[in-house]
């Protein structure tokens, strides 16, 4: 059994990534952070807020079955919800491969203001449709 202490060091984990070098991420790091350390040049014009949509990725293995509310109403706006999800709102976690779906380089636009480390805005979270519920 591993102590109190020992579940708070974070956890190293290794992001597959479409069309770039695998990047080593922190479990519970913000996805769209780790994807810009690791040399991907994500967009996320709105600051990682859930306003916009340009962090938008899709996920080949390991899509999180946790989704912000933020999240879930952003989609539903745009009519992107099951198509597509928010590398701001999503927490890095093994077993994650991915594909970037707009980069400044596909868009030519500039990325956008820096999002912070925890995501926002404050998460409430929920179950993103089609999740797996069984335990």
């Amino acid at each position: 059994m591993l102590s109190p202490m020992t579940q708070n060091i974070p956890q190293s984990v290794t992001l597959q990534v479409e069309g770039f070098p695998d990047i080593t991420a922190q479990s519970g790091e913000r996805l769209v952070l780790a994807l810009e350390r690791g040399g991907v040049d994500i967009l996320h014009r709105c600051g990682g807020v859930a306003r916009c949509t340009t962090c938008r990725v899709t996920f080949q293995e390991g899509e999180p079955d946790a989704m912000t509310l933020a999240e879930y109403d952003k989609l539903t706006e745009k009519e992107l919800l099951g198509q597509a999800r928010l590398s701001c709102q999503i927490e890095c976690a093994p077993g994650m491969r991915l594909t970037p779906l707009q980069t400044a380089a596909s868009t030519g636009l500039e990325p956008g203001k820096a999002p912070a480390e925890a995501i926002e805005p404050d998460p409430q979270w929920t179950t993103r449709p089609g999740a797996s519920t069984e335990g």
